[in-house]
């Protein structure tokens, strides 16, 4: 399980040891039910809290997808705020039932990261790429610049990144975690080709989701 899930497990196991106890000595059928709510919430933040292993593919001219979950949108737009260019966007929707643990989609310099507050809007929808809180992360790799980007829906409220301006990064590396639902999108640059489409379902760090065209 992922550190940043402790806290939260913890408070719930408390509580669900609190009301039980309170149901023992009182035999109040309520503390009952608020025992077993605050314990089943305890055992999904376990399940929703875990860090399975991955492996990344040992292919070096690939981009891999950067969060378990289902392609929601394949589009061209122009990315003027890092790349200055024409890219594919690939966003793909978390649902709670997803690995939340984030993965660098490949090898680089981190170059540009920008938190932005915004809205909580459902995260498989078109217009929470731009108008929901978010972090976009820019890296400087040996064929050109890629970005990447977290957003949170309406029940995520917090983005967790490691990345810090400068860092070296590989192919599939952890950086980050989203809790409780939320979106992730990778801008792919005219020197890849896309090679999902929506409605498909990835795996962080595994699934490839571009390949680098041959020079």
């Amino acid at each position: 399980m992922r550190k940043e899930g402790f806290g939260i497990v913890g408070v719930l196991a408390f509580f669900a040891a609190l009301f039980g106890y309170l149901y023992f000595q009182d035999d109040n059928i309520l503390m009952a039910v608020f025992a077993g709510m605050t314990l089943f919430l305890a055992v999904f933040s376990i399940y929703f809290f875990r860090d399975p292993l991955r492996k990344p593919p040992s292919d070096t001219g690939v981009i891999v997808s950067p969060a378990d979950g289902r392609v929601v949108e394949v589009a061209e737009i122009e990315e003027p705020i890092f790349m200055g260019e024409k890219t594919t966007r690939v966003a793909i929707f978390l649902s709670l039932f997803n690995v939340h643990v984030n993965y660098v989609p490949f090898a680089g310099v981190v170059d540009y990261i920008k938190y932005s507050r915004g809205k909580y809007l459902r995260a498989d929808r078109p217009e929470a790429s731009e108008e929901n809180v978010h972090t976009f992360i820019g890296l400087k790799t040996e064929h050109g610049k890629l970005a990447f980007k977290q957003s949170v829906g309406i029940i995520a409220r917090r983005i967790i990144c490691y990345l810090r301006l400068g860092d070296e990064v590989t192919t599939g590396q952890k950086f980050g975690l989203m809790k409780f639902g939320s979106r992730m999108e990778v801008y792919v640059p005219s020197w890849a080709t896309v090679n999902v489409k929506k409605g498909d379902r990835l795996r962080a760090a595994e699934s490839v989701i571009a390949t680098i065209n041959e020079k």
